[in-house]
């Protein structure tokens, strides 16, 4: 249903560095660099960072967050790993979630921004 997301970021260097590292777990990888924008994705660019200079840091109460599908649950915790290395913080380690109707392992982060990106699996019970 959705085709593609964006997120502004106000360093975009520090923002691509950060997702490059932070998203490769789950197979996307920087397709498309331009002067204010940086796609990445798999086949084709699902995924962007749009510079914005002035943003201010995305408030924490905001409640906006931005979900990736894992294949796996060791591919959520390397996500988990590669974003807080990358200098994200977390905002949700990584673990079984189980909710009314349906269990899934999930993570949470929060990038240099402080824009909430989770990246989630439906392990087999």
């Amino acid at each position: 249903m959705i085709d593609h997301v964006s997120v502004g970021v106000s360093d975009l260097d520090r923002a691509a560095t950060f997702y490059e590292a932070a998203l490769a777990p789950l197979g996307l990888e920087r397709l498309v660099t331009r002067s204010a924008t940086v796609g990445f994705g798999k086949a084709y660019p699902e995924f962007w960072i749009n510079l914005r200079r002035d943003m201010l840091r995305v408030a924490a109460e905001s409640g906006v967050h931005i979900c990736l599908r894992a294949k796996s649950t060791a591919d959520v915790d390397a996500f988990h790993a590669a974003a807080l290395e990358a200098g994200g913080a977390s905002d949700g380690a990584p673990g079984l979630r189980p909710h009314d109707r349906v269990s899934y392992y999930a993570a949470f982060i929060l990038d240099p921004d402080g824009n909430r990106i989770e990246a989630v699996t439906f392990p087999a019970e």
